[in-house]
């Protein structure tokens, strides 16, 4: 399953954006790649957003069409983070943090977003790359207030990923990886005048098995989404579906002037 990328904009300006292709037509980064890869075997798609080493912050338009990645902006400015992410950094497709849905675990409503997902294999990433990746836990952190799961997550095709298969593993491997990871991800608004970011669980990185209970929650919030069961502002058209916000390719070719 390939897809393939068009730039709109200059990289680096307000105008960037970058869109979605398959078979040359338009799709959804958020609803149309499917999120299950193995389920069996925990691997599911993974969008790369903001690619090892990089630091603008980039993200899925959840509220545009067709859903581009765009880089976020504060106060009229692009947006980049003080440091650089030690690792890929992205998002599941096809899952959905409902905001009217306060999750027991961290008594807090979820951010709005898809999941995002920390990738920790030696390859660098490229914005827009879908990785196929295999589940290795989740961070409960919580952002502003709301539920903000990090899924922590290796490409199948790393040359550890077939021998890491519990956090034991991960330590075995990749020592000191799960530590980066969450110190990066409660300190990296630090610089910018804020505290530190909150968790659930004492900051421990959580199980296989309960990951994938949360990606399972999630995705169920994405299909409400999409089938208008949860009322929300963001863009649910897609070109996959077939349901009630589904458009033709050519319609969508023809609205993003591709």
């Amino acid at each position: 399953m390939t897809y393939t990328t068009k730039q709109v904009g200059e990289t680096g300006s307000l105008d960037y954006r970058l869109f979605f292709l398959k078979d040359n037509k338009p799709v959804s980064s958020f609803h149309d790649v499917p999120l299950w890869i193995n389920k069996e075997r925990q691997i599911v798609n993974m969008l790369v957003e903001i690619p090892r080493g990089t630091n603008a912050k980039l993200e899925i338009a959840t509220k545009e069409y067709m859903n581009p990645i765009k880089q976020d902006v504060k106060d009229g400015k692009l947006r980049f983070v003080h440091d650089k992410y030690p690792f890929n950094y992205g998002a599941l497709p096809q899952t959905w943090e409902s905001p009217e849905h306060t999750h027991p675990s961290t008594g807090a409503k979820g951010d709005n977003d898809p999941l995002d997902a920390c990738e920790i294999g030696s390859g660098q990433g490229v914005t827009g790359e879908f990785k196929q990746v295999k589940v290795l836990g989740v961070f409960a952190m919580i952002d502003a207030g709301e539920t903000d799961w990090k899924i922590l997550c290796i490409d199948v095709n790393d040359p550890v990923a077939s021998q890491i298969n519990s956090q034991e593993d991960i330590e075995k491997h990749l020592p000191g990886k799960v530590e980066e990871v969450y110190t990066f991800l409660r300190d990296y608004k630090i610089p910018d005048g804020k505290g530190p970011n909150q968790f659930a669980f004492e900051g421990k990185l959580q199980s296989i098995d309960f990951a994938m209970k949360i990606i399972d929650e999630t995705e169920a919030e994405w299909k409400d989404l999409v089938n208008g069961k949860t009322k929300s502002s963001l863009s649910v058209v897609n070109t996959t579906l077939n349901d009630s916000n589904t458009v033709t390719a050519e319609v969508a070719a023809q609205k993003l002037n591709f």
